[in-house]
């Protein structure tokens, strides 16, 4: 590896863990925005979650025209290619994520949605057919039991919850976003555009959702009226949005698939450090009922057996895809 590489390499860990943190912050936000929706919009149905996706993405999309005015608006045919992939992918995910967490704590959901983690390896494995090897089905054993200890996994009716099962759903798209980015045939697309196509895209969809699942008219407009509200999605479109996703575009495709995923874990860890004293702070300014939370003894023994078996794995691993 030369120098260069090297320090490329390293700016690009860098900045994946800089973008877990704001993903990890993203947790907390929705599940607020959630709570805020369901106050302003008492709709009893699934518009809460919905209309906590669908404005982030609106002003996401009209943030990104400025950004990328300058450079223009014509589109590559694998940028287009790209961003469609990932519009269905991340879109899917978030919506699994978003209405879990209506059902299960930030914390939770943060650990369990790095499912993918492991699942990453393996998938590799299968692809270029060989046996993995010991250790990731060791590693495959340890993140199984950390998911039922996260879970809740209920023994005696052999059942998650639906907020853990729509949560591991949801890993399975986020899987596909990242396998997708390690195509090498796609590392010269310009970041930048491959987000607005991914926004413009996932607008569409989340913008018919919100027009489905809204009780009337004016459920649409009256969050807009509420400077909490403006003020947590705007946070949301910008800080837990486009900066993360343009990091995630421009600087993942510099280091190998099976070491995203193991940087990606981080998300939870900071997730659940912000859900500690976050959720009060929003509560405050939004008027909301959204308590702390605490470092329980099955949050903290399932998130060290996923992060465990996921550093073992990268330790193993050679280091490409």
């Amino acid at each position: 590896m030369t120098p260069s590489s090297s320090s490329q390499r390293q700016t690009a860990i860098l900045m994946l863990l800089l973008a877990n943190l704001f993903w990890g912050l993203s947790f907390p936000l929705i599940r607020s925005i959630e709570l805020l929706n369901l106050r302003l919009v008492p709709s009893g149905g699934s518009f809460e979650t919905v209309y906590a996706i669908a404005p982030r993405c609106a002003i996401a999309l009209v943030v990104l025209l400025a950004l990328v005015a300058r450079s223009g608006y014509r589109v590559r045919r694998s940028e287009l290619k790209v961003g469609f992939v990932l519009a269905f992918a991340v879109a899917s995910g978030t919506l699994l994520q978003s209405d879990g967490l209506r059902y299960t704590a930030a914390s939770v959901s943060a650990f369990l949605t790095q499912l993918y983690a492991i699942l990453i390896p393996i998938w590799i494995a299968v692809r270029s057919r060989r046996n993995p090897g010991w250790v990731v089905w060791i590693c495959t054993a340890l993140v199984l039991a950390g998911v039922a200890v996260l879970g809740r996994f209920d023994w005696a009716t052999l059942r998650f919850g639906r907020g853990e099962l729509e949560t591991l759903a949801s890993s399975l798209f986020f899987m596909v976003s990242i396998l997708w980015l390690d195509k090498k045939e796609y590392a010269d697309n310009r970041p930048g555009h491959v987000t607005l196509v991914m926004f413009a895209a996932q607008f569409v969809v989340f913008g018919v959702l919100a027009l489905a699942t809204a009780p009337n008219s004016q459920a649409l407009v009256a969050p807009w009226a509420s400077p909490p509200w403006v003020g947590l999605t705007v946070i949301l479109a910008t800080v837990c949005t486009i900066a993360p996703f343009t990091i995630m575009i421009r600087w993942q495709p510099k280091i190998p698939a099976i070491e995203a995923g193991l940087l990606y874990c981080t998300e939870p860890i900071f997730a659940s450090l912000l859900a500690l004293f976050l959720p009060a702070l929003f509560s405050q300014w939004a008027g909301i009922a959204y308590a702390n939370e605490s470092a329980t003894a099955n949050l903290v023994l399932g998130g060290v057996l996923i992060t465990v078996a996921n550093a073992l794995i990268q330790l193993r691993q050679p280091a490409k895809s």
